[in-house]
């Protein structure tokens, strides 16, 4: 009897296992983001045929490509790129509206990430330092944490804080991001108290200089013959034909100055992949459940804006790093396995031509200086007698001093259509547009939706400056970001590994698919202030 007895429990154990193995929700090892700062979705046919078999040609031959995917808001900068691809919401409800924004209740510019009541971790920590606080939505990784009762781990990297911080969501285990002040990677107070002993190690054996010093000439030399030239002034390309970097800038500029240039160097990109491996090691991500990394390479934008999506070095970055993700697939492909990984890179904008490129070839655009409040409200001190009734313009928006208009009795409305008048005199402004008067939607779609999803009613101004396309503000050196055309908002989207199959699609989607998107891969809820949708054609079938 006892035997039988034995036989049964045994049998049903054996059952129980069976049917458990069979009811586990099928996720893969690892979940890995990948956003490149200010990359063009045409960088990836830019510069194809210099690209090799292992990086980025490997993921569009054997992965799926969204190729006309676009950011539904505005500004397009990347505060709120980072926050809205791994919230899948936009500013109007996750709050990030800009890198910075004018706070009405302090009298003072906000930067996105920073938490007073948060210190740095890893260098001086005296320093303020950061959180993700000022985002008011849960990001996927949060979603992931939540569903698996927060056994699966997300981790952030990138030399940005804001690029570090955002993706990470509320809830991640650590983010970690450079600090040029002591040239280590660091993290804050509302993450840990103290560094992992892993990261400690790596930023004692990343001496900065040393670590320029021994790659500038010998990490991943490029055969290329450079067709282009810089925005601002053509260059002797050295060493034409040669096996030799391109990046022409001597060594000498860059070290023993200042920690931060490194994020002025296409070593940047390699310093971060050092890292995020470190980290994989270090946390031992997708050892035991569905993990999450977030990587993003902040350098590209760096380098880009100083000159220039048609430069020799927005080029040669590009090239290294496609070889460099090479490695990185080779290295996931060992830790996991092929196919036992999640991967999407995307990008946190684009990026407008320089204004020296455009006049060079006559092609239409220029420059403006967007801070306009002091000599507007020299104009309404003299119209209306109110010394300051514009408080701000940070984020190319006017924000009024609404307590003191109505003090002085003064109409709202009046004012607004004034400095509305005023703006459209300037050349290299299309419009501007009140949010009072609902303006706003009488901008030409999809235009019209971007500044929509753009505004967060407690955070953003009263006129929104719209610049004429092909404008940069500032200076006509180099190029920047921001506005609302394609050239800011069409981002490259691949996605690679599990479960996704080969293809591409031209139907338009937008930057907040990826979040939802992810979440269907997982089978767990979508972020909370998610608005997009999932992209269908690459989910799974069973």
């Amino acid at each position: 009897m006892q035997k039988k007895l034995s036989s049964w429990i045994m049998l049903m154990l054996v059952a129980s296992s069976v049917w458990a193995q069979q009811n586990v929700v099928e996720r893969p090892k690892m979940v890995i983001g990948i956003m490149v700062d200010q990359m063009r979705w045409d960088y990836l046919y830019r510069f194809y045929h210099k690209y090799g078999d292992g990086g980025f040609r490997r993921i569009l031959k054997n992965g799926f490509t969204c190729e006309n995917t676009l950011i539904n808001y505005a500004p397009t900068v990347t505060a709120c790129g980072h926050t809205c691809v791994y919230t899948g919401s936009v500013p109007a409800i996750h709050g990030i509206v800009g890198n910075e924004w004018y706070n009405r209740s302090t009298d003072k510019i906000v930067y996105c990430t920073d938490d007073s009541t948060a210190k740095l971790v890893g260098g001086n920590k005296e320093k303020i330092s950061m959180s993700p606080r000022n985002m008011l939505a849960t990001t996927v990784g949060d979603e992931l944490r939540m569903s698996t009762n927060f056994k699966s781990k997300v981790v952030s990297i990138a030399l940005k804080d804001r690029a570090a911080i955002l993706p990470g969501g509320h809830s991640a285990n650590a983010a970690f991001w450079y600090d040029d002040a002591s040239g280590h990677f660091v993290t804050s107070t509302y993450y840990m108290p103290t560094l992992p002993q892993w990261a400690t190690n790596f930023n004692n054996a990343k001496n900065v200089n040393k670590y320029l010093a021994k790659n500038w000439e010998t990490l991943y030399p490029i055969n290329t013959y450079v067709e282009s030239t810089a925005d601002d002034k053509p260059y002797e390309i050295p060493n034409k034909g040669e096996n030799k970097p391109v990046f022409i800038h001597k060594l000498d500029n860059f070290i023993d100055k200042d920690f931060g240039m490194i994020k002025n160097s296409p070593y940047g990109n390699s310093l971060t992949f050092d890292f995020a491996k470190a980290a994989i090691e270090g946390f031992q991500l997708g050892a035991t459940t569905t993990d999450m990394l977030a990587i993003s390479f902040s350098s590209p934008d760096i380098i880009g804006h100083a000159f220039g999506p048609n430069s020799v070095e927005v080029q040669d970055v590009y090239l290294r790093l496609d070889k460099e993700l090479a490695a990185f697939l080779t290295y996931l492909d060992g830790k996991y396995g092929k196919n036992n990984y999640l991967m999407f890179i995307t990008a946190d904008h684009g990026v407008a031509e320089s204004p020296g490129y455009l006049k060079e070839n006559a092609l239409p655009g220029g420059a403006l200086e967007l801070s306009l409040a002091n000599s507007l409200n020299e104009k309404l001190a003299k119209r209306f007698g109110i010394p300051k009734a514009i408080l701000s313009d940070e984020g190319a928006q006017i924000y009024l001093d609404k307590v003191a208009i109505a003090a002085a009795k003064l109409n709202q409305v009046e004012i607004e259509n004034f400095i509305i008048d005023e703006l459209r005199t300037y050349n290299d402004i299309a419009d501007a547009v009140s949010v009072q008067q609902q303006q706003l939607n009488s901008l030409p779609a999809p235009f019209a939706q971007m500044y929509i999803n753009g505004r967060n009613a407690k955070r953003c101004g009263d006129i929104f400056i719209i610049q004429a396309p092909g404008v940069k503000n500032g200076s006509a050196m180099g190029a920047t970001h921001g506005s609302m055309y394609p050239y800011d908002a069409h981002i490259p989207l691949l996605w690679f590994g599990w479960k996704v199959p080969t293809g591409k699609s031209n139907r338009t989607m937008g930057m907040t698919d990826i979040a939802p998107t992810v979440a269907a891969f997982l089978q767990i809820q979508m972020p909370s202030g998610n608005v997009g949708h999932p992209i269908t054609e690459i989910l799974p079938t069973k």
